[in-house]
């Protein structure tokens, strides 16, 4: 199942503003490194003050997350820029907003919340977000951040792989497919592809997983796939968990 673009345009926008605003086009995902026991001030901010203020400025909230492993401090959020030359413009224009400034000035008042920032710029995977209008953001679920390392001059390998069968086996053993990008290298290096998937829970996640990499129909596919070398150098995955005001939930 994949999301359907009109809602994922209204999560970002906002029903009201769609026909106003431009259609967002590149997306930045952030992750905060939490000094310890920073992490409740930090999200605390973040529903007071900084979605409002990145919504002033013209930046897209898209998802808000934080790890369902209780060991793992950080959040995770993805915003979304109209293109990738709007980016550093609408950035500093609301880091340079007097509000967020004395917002952020008063929640650091004991100390910083942030011990480290890791930044990743992205652009959508255009014909692996399909219309869907089944998406029901209603439905308790988490989600799997999965992000794939690629041997060189494989990345349309991949793009056809998920195109032509890995999706619909996801869809097959109860996975639903959320919504993919691939990344935006500054270095010029290969872009990664990312994407979000949703699961019941966690347990569920893990037994689905094994069931498709046992399926015959996905071991015939990768197999002819990579006829000429394997695809996929490295494979990264997280679970998450929305926050109660992450519009994707």
């Amino acid at each position: 199942m994949k999301i359907n673009i009109l809602i994922l345009t209204s999560l970002i926008l906002g029903t009201q503003a769609m026909a106003q605003k431009p259609e967002m086009e590149y997306f930045e995902m952030r992750t905060y490194h939490a000094h310890e026991g920073k992490r409740p001030d930090l999200i605390k901010r973040f529903e007071d003050h900084t979605l409002k203020l990145f919504s002033k400025n013209g930046i897209g909230n898209l998802a808000y997350f934080i790890p369902t492993d209780p060991n793992d401090q950080t959040l995770t959020f993805i915003l979304a820029y109209p293109d990738q030359d709007s980016r550093d413009l609408l950035w500093n224009q609301f880091a340079n907003d007097p509000e967020w400034q004395a917002a952020y000035k008063a929640s650091e008042a004991n100390g910083p919340l942030v011990a480290k920032v890791d930044q990743v710029f992205m652009t959508m995977a255009e014909d692996l977000n399909e219309v869907n209008p089944e998406w029901n953001p209603k439905k308790k679920k988490i989600f799997e951040l999965r992000t794939y390392t690629l041997y060189p001059g494989k990345l349309d390998d991949i793009h056809r792989r998920f195109r032509d069968h890995t999706q619909t086996l996801f869809e097959k053993q109860g996975m639903e497919n959320v919504v993919y990008w691939y990344t935006v290298e500054s270095s010029g290096n290969q872009p990664k592809l990312v994407y979000l998937l949703a699961h019941k829970n966690e347990k569920k996640a893990k037994s689905s997983f094994e069931k498709f990499r046992n399926d015959p129909d996905w071991i015939a596919a990768r197999d002819a796939s990579e006829l000429n070398g394997p695809i996929v150098e490295k494979v990264e995955s997280k679970y998450l968990k929305a926050l109660p005001f992450s519009p994707l939930q």
